[in-house]
């Protein structure tokens, strides 16, 4: 019941902003639209906020960690414990996302959504759904409870997170395992064959591959998930860390705080958040595409074109952060450039094509 009225307090963008913020784009001086997707997202980020004048002063990138028990499928190169390991990294600024966020003046923010065994650890906020995820090959992953739990906490950080300031949000996560639930909610979602969805994530070998693509499918046979229903897809084959990352999307529609989408992973929940709720997309913005296969299906059933491509897979949220300094660098035209006016020189109009 909580979650239905937090989803039905999700309104659309205010397109009147929009065309505001078009226009404050239009008089810069420069050719019209020339900074191409790089206006349409400050665009974007003034009709969800619902002010022309964007501000992306203070922003944080949470990063959710989970642990998922379809590992015990042979799905990865590594076992579970190394995802307690790198949320410990995460907390003390030693990661990948760490290095690049402290370029970015960006926060990392890094949360237990249910890692196994993970003690308290000093840095990483606790908010577990689980003891990690049960095996999706053999069951659900998780009670549908538990899934509702994990999209509320996301939209709980949110909500935290405007009240601390933040004015912009990343996602990003951590968790062995998770590129194989991630491939079989895009498989479900999307109606395509798992092996059209199923990369090698960090590393794996042909036998590695084959045996995660197995996985996959004995998950989607023995669960069933209904693809009409975005929650049953995340209970059955998902994870803790894909239901909270659909909650944060949600959350930004509901709080009106702008999020960075990454790569494949948290491209799966803002399309989990977005089937939840269609308003959710005027909150998303995509950062990249990522280099596993499912990258371009998702982005293009989302409607979202990314900001980057360079063939970035490592997740925790790193490909989100690297797209923070473009957006710095359009808002700075957009708020700061000189206009027509300014110079005495005769505005751009849009001109029609030649026949």
């Amino acid at each position: 019941m909580e979650l239905e009225l937090l989803l039905s307090q999700i309104t659309p963008p205010e397109e009147s902003v929009r065309q505001e913020a078009k226009r404050r784009w239009d008089a810069c001086g420069k050719p019209l639209g020339s900074l191409g997707l790089l206006e349409d997202a400050i665009m974007d980020i003034a009709a969800l906020t619902g002010s022309a004048t964007v501000s992306l002063d203070r922003r944080a990138v949470l990063v959710l960690c989970a642990d998922n028990g379809v590992v015990a499928q042979g799905v990865t190169q590594t076992d579970s414990s190394v995802t307690g390991i790198v949320a410990r990294n995460l907390a003390a600024g030693r990661t990948s996302v760490c290095r690049m966020a402290a370029y970015a003046d960006c926060r990392v923010v890094p949360v237990d959504m249910g890692m196994k065994d993970f003690a308290p650890a000093e840095g990483v906020l606790s908010h577990r759904v689980g003891n990690g995820t049960a095996d999706i090959s053999q069951g659900p992953a998780m009670t549908r409870e538990q899934a509702e739990q994990a999209i509320l906490t996301g939209i709980a950080l949110v909500k935290e997170q405007k009240e601390h300031g933040i004015r912009l949000l990343a996602t990003g996560e951590m968790g062995i395992g998770n590129t194989t639930t991630t491939s079989a909610v895009a498989a479900v979602l999307l109606g395509r064959d798992p092996q059209e969805m199923t990369g090698r994530g960090a590393g794996l070998s042909d036998e590695g591959l084959k045996r995660k693509i197995a996985a996959i499918r004995r998950a989607i046979a023995v669960n069933r998930p209904n693809a009409e229903d975005p929650i049953d897809v995340l209970q059955k084959v998902g994870g803790f860390d894909l239901a909270g990352m659909c909650g944060i999307f949600l959350g930004g529609a509901r709080y009106r705080i702008p999020v960075l989408m990454d790569g494949v992973i948290s491209a799966v929940a803002a399309l989990c958040a977005v089937r939840l709720c269609p308003a959710a997309s005027g909150a998303i913005l995509a950062s990249h595409i990522s280099a596993e296969p499912a990258g371009h299906w998702i982005l293009d059933a989302l409607g979202k074109r990314p900001l980057i491509t360079a063939e970035m897979r490592l997740g925790e949220g790193t490909g989100a952060v690297a797209a923070i300094p473009l957006l710095d660098m359009a808002r700075a035209v957009y708020a700061e450039s000189y206009t027509f006016d300014d110079a005495g020189i005769e505005a751009y109009t849009p001109q029609g094509t030649d026949a």
